[in-house]
């Protein structure tokens, strides 16, 4: 794995800056970085304030305009800023050029969220996946960033490649990466080999947008201890446990939370990770309904999984968090019967749209989790009797 030495150990503090263009409204903008944000939040930094300017398009050679800089530049004096986190892609160049003129710390969301995988990486072949992703961030950037990455200290954005000195030339960093995925090559062969022998289990895996409850539901399913915690990509390495509903048996995995703006050479890297989503027979899709972008979030799940080729597998989709969405939507006084009305209607409306193939849900507070069971067994049953036909053990 890369140098750890710069682990954050008190928290920084942070300034976001986001772009209205003609591809992101005003208000997919505020969502972008509210989620920028909790991502920050879980990278150990505390968002003070935040920017965002409209432009046709983003800068050449700073993203944001000349007089969005220096109005940064002047909130930055004079307070005890560490950081400043851009929602978009920055090239190396851009990063040098907004430095010069901030003379702070300047990282990109791409950045953020492969520092907090950095740091939530256990296994062998996800610290692998990190890395390679970490060199294939840095090959494009190398002739703009190795100054500022040799300049800048320790904290969020710099857990990577060329921290300390110029040796990642472009020759050494195509070497690196060559190394890496001939190391992760081998890795994939093991865990294949692993997945192969699991026998003839019907295989079902948990899949949504990132901190929707995944792990929650897969302790709940399976009794088991895997991490939960409230914040983004809690876990990274797929969990895979056998379960058995009644007397039939199948393997449950829980996977790596999907986002927006989730960066490419990432997705690239953990495909060995989402191989246990390829070989699924069905798929649990999490949502978290109390979210209030919770539908774009579907879409974005839906859209990755499409990307894997997957789209056309069983999927239960399960509506989480219901509990916090009654809290979130309904006031104190609401009669009884109007609460009972909106979410008939907000059930009608999803299981007229998924054909019946959803489960509304509270994971934490357990309830209609025994719904969730039968929804889950009877699919299972239900493959098992189209792919063995002339057995009864697992039925």
């Amino acid at each position: 794995m890369l140098d750890k030495k710069n682990i954050i150990q008190k928290e920084e503090k942070a300034v976001l800056v986001g772009l209205v263009h003609k591809l992101q409204t005003e208000e997919q903008v505020t969502e972008y970085l509210n989620e920028l944000a909790f991502l920050a939040e879980t990278a150990g930094a505390k968002a003070v304030k935040r920017f965002a300017q409209k432009l046709p398009h983003p800068d050449s050679r700073t993203f944001v305009g000349k007089g969005k800089l220096e109005e940064i530049k002047n909130y930055i004096e004079g307070r005890d800023i560490n950081i400043v986190i851009f929602d978009d892609e920055l090239s190396g160049s851009q990063i040098t050029n907004i430095e010069k003129v901030l003379e702070v710390k300047t990282i990109d969301r791409s950045d953020l969220i492969l520092d907090i995988f950095a740091r939530r990486a256990k296994t062998a072949q996800a610290k692998t996946q990190v890395e390679l992703a970490q060199y294939q961030y840095l090959m494009p950037r190398l002739r703009g960033m190795w100054k500022h990455l040799e300049r800048l200290g320790g904290g969020i954005g710099t857990r990577g490649p060329g921290e300390t000195e110029i040796e990642t030339d472009r020759r050494i960093v195509r070497e690196k990466i060559a190394l890496l995925r001939k190391r992760l090559s081998e890795i994939d062969k093991q865990a294949s080999t692993q997945r192969k022998d699991r026998g003839e289990f019907i295989r079902v895996a948990l899949v949504g947008y990132t901190n929707v409850g995944k792990s929650t539901i897969m302790n709940l399913l399976a009794k088991s201890e895997v991490f939960a915690e409230n914040k983004l990509f809690a876990t990274l390495d797929t969990t895979t446990r056998k379960v058995v509903f009644e007397t039939t048996p199948f393997l449950l995995s829980d996977t790596v939370g999907f986002i927006r703006k989730l960066p490419h050479h990432l997705v690239e890297s953990f495909k060995s990770t989402l191989d246990e989503v390829r070989e699924a027979d069905i798929l649990l899709h999490v949502a978290d309904t109390s979210h209030v972008q919770y539908e774009d979030q579907i879409g974005v799940v839906n859209k990755t999984l499409q990307e894997l080729n997957v789209i056309d597998k069983p999927v239960i989709t399960i509506f989480n968090k219901m509990d916090q969405y009654e809290k979130n939507t309904f006031d104190p006084w609401l009669e009884e019967e109007v609460r009972s009305e909106i979410l008939v209607d907000l059930k009608e409306r999803w299981e007229n749209q998924l054909q019946g193939n959803c489960v509304f849900i509270s994971a934490t507070e357990r309830t209609n989790i025994e719904e969730l069971r039968n929804t889950i067994l009877n699919k299972v049953k239900e493959l098992y009797a189209i792919r063995y036909p002339y057995r009864t053990g697992f039925l």
